[in-house]
Parts: structure tokens; sequence; C-alpha cells
């Protein structure tokens, strides 16, 4: 779906999370940056995920990596999504699609036997230097750490 790849500048994002903070790719300079785009906060396939993240969350910091996680879901579903799991990274409320949408991840989708538009759930791996490292398109939600970190 998306039209990103390895070795793409990231796109010059900026969004709000949960708390109404600003997140910007500007501030992940000198970092390592995950941002996982997931279709909807507190569905089995999205929340599997992030609690696998959670679950290894040490493990990215010690790597010098944030993370971020990123749907098109309000304020107030982020923050009890994040509340609920104790989610220890933001979670971009993205309503408006402009982070989703530089990173080229919303287009056609089909559920049970339905064609929608929706979320493509991507991961996206950038480097201190804001260049993309990895796009991973075929997320194993229960395995995920494993899929970036190895």
């Amino acid at each position: 779906m998306t039209t990103l790849v390895k070795g793409d500048k990231a796109p010059n994002f900026s969004g709000k999370d949960q708390d109404g903070n600003s997140h910007s790719l500007s501030q992940y300079i000198g970092k390592k940056l995950v941002i996982f785009f997931y279709p909807k906060a507190n569905t089995p396939g999205c929340t599997t995920e992030a609690c696998d993240l959670r679950d290894n969350y040490e493990r990215f910091k010690a790597n010098n990596y944030e993370l971020l996680g990123v749907s098109a879901d309000n304020a107030k579903a982020q923050s009890n999504f994040k509340n609920k799991y104790d989610l220890p990274f933001p979670l971009l409320a993205d309503e408006d699609k402009s982070v989703i949408q530089a990173f080229g991840i919303w287009g056609p989708k089909k559920f049970m036997g339905k064609d929608y538009d929706g979320i493509h759930r991507t991961t996206f791996v950038i480097d201190e230097n804001g260049t993309i490292e990895e796009v991973i398109s075929a997320v194993k939600t229960k395995e995920h750490t494993k899929q970036i970190l190895g």
C-alpha cells in the first residue's frame, strides 16, 4: 500500500497524542523511532500488537528507540486504550488522517467480503537522521517486537 521504502526520508509529520501533546519527526532526530499504525484502538489485533510492544518496551529503550502509535481514533479513545493496557508510549489521535496519509497507509481494504477504506497495519522504523530503515507491512501482532528487534 505505502509507496515509502527503505532509504526514503520519513515524512515530516506532526500530530497530537492522547493528552494533546504535539509530536513531530524533528522531535525524534537523534533517536530511532518505531512508528506503528494500527486500525482501531481496543480491537483484538491492535491490543495484541500494542501489548507485545509494551512488554518489550525496555528492550526498545535500551537500544535507543522511541515508540509512537498512530490510528484515526479520537484522543479519548486513545487515552482509554493507553490507560487500560498501561501502554508506556504515546498514541497519536490522527482524526484528520494527516499523518496516516503522509505515510501512505490509508486505502482500500476488504473484510468479511466488504470493501472499504481504512488503515493498513504498517510499521516504520526510522533512524536517528529521519531516514526509513525498514517498512513492515506484514505485521505479526503477537511477535511484532521480534520483527523489529530480531
